[in-house]
């Protein structure tokens, strides 16, 4: 071929490479899209409207960072009921971050539960969200179970339902990200029946609830609610008591702190994996 005829195709090639996307500005190749982790949530039992809660956290987390959720969703209101999904060894297997939302107080068999607990023994991250604290009361309860160890708070119990004054304790924490305290709607705040965070926890922010004594006169009282956990040396748990009610769970707050703890816990906090904000 000519040398002309040659540069001539040459750069008819790199200006279609160019309308096409296949190369940015720079001259480089554009990095292939994100592929997205893979995550599973698990919710369903007792007390909690998880019919909606479902979608509301999967599409708000699948809006903000590049998650693919499935849903294991147990419609049995009771807190007797295994979720069918841990019927199996391999339940987690291709998942890169399982999400905790269950509320089954009353599975209490080891066996089962350390089937649940062994894919995150071996390193798999995991968020767990409000009554998934409340779950799994094995032989030793109220001391420290398999699954206090995991979640990395000792909890027996709620107070009632009265807005929960949340106070970040660590604002420079990338998942916190600087976000300002906010009070929430109607919300339960969960004891801390140790008084305090197991060992491998961090606090990341309590909960304030304005409560009435026996005198008739409200007092403040404060627990933990938002936390981080290192389970079996190597394993990233995010958690935290709150999402009762639908209109803290739509909170697009609260779906922003789901969305970065579930990041964080799989070591993609940044700008890669989010869609809406910066990481920092």
């Amino acid at each position: 071929m000519r040398f002309d005829l040659w540069v001539k195709s040459a750069l008819a090639a790199a200006v279609l490479g160019m309308s096409l996307g296949f190369f940015s500005s720079s001259g480089y190749a554009e990095d292939a899209e994100v592929k997205p982790l893979r995550a599973l949530l698990v919710l369903g039992g007792c007390c909690h409207d998880y019919a909606a809660q479902q979608r509301i956290l999967a599409d708000g987390i699948e809006a903000r960072a590049h998650v693919k959720v499935d849903i294991s969703y147990d419609p049995d209101q009771g807190t007797s009921h295994l979720n069918p999904v841990y019927e199996k060894a391999d339940w987690a297997e291709g998942y890169d971050v399982i999400i905790h939302d269950e509320c089954t107080a009353d599975v209490t068999d080891k066996d089962l539960v350390n089937r649940i607990l062994d894919p995150h023994r071996n390193g798999l991250p995991a968020v767990l969200l409000h009554c998934a604290m409340h779950s799994y009361r094995t032989e030793g309860f109220p001391g420290v179970t398999p699954w206090f160890e995991f979640s990395g708070l000792q909890t027996t119990g709620h107070g009632p339902q009265v807005p929960i004054k949340i106070q970040f304790a660590a604002e420079n924490d990338p998942i916190i990200n600087g976000s300002d305290s906010w009070t929430t709607e109607n919300e339960e705040l969960y004891n801390n029946s140790a008084g305090k965070l197991l060992d491998t926890a961090t606090k990341l922010a309590s909960g304030v609830q304005m409560i009435k004594d026996q005198k008739g006169e409200y007092q403040p009282v404060e627990t933990v609610l938002i936390w981080t956990n290192k389970y079996a040396e190597n394993t990233k748990v995010f958690a935290t008591t709150l999402g009762h009610n639908n209109v803290t769970v739509e909170d697009p707050r609260y779906l922003d702190l789901i969305t970065r703890g579930l990041l964080w816990s799989c070591g993609k906090l940044d700008d890669t994996y989010l869609k809406t904000s910066s990481a920092k």
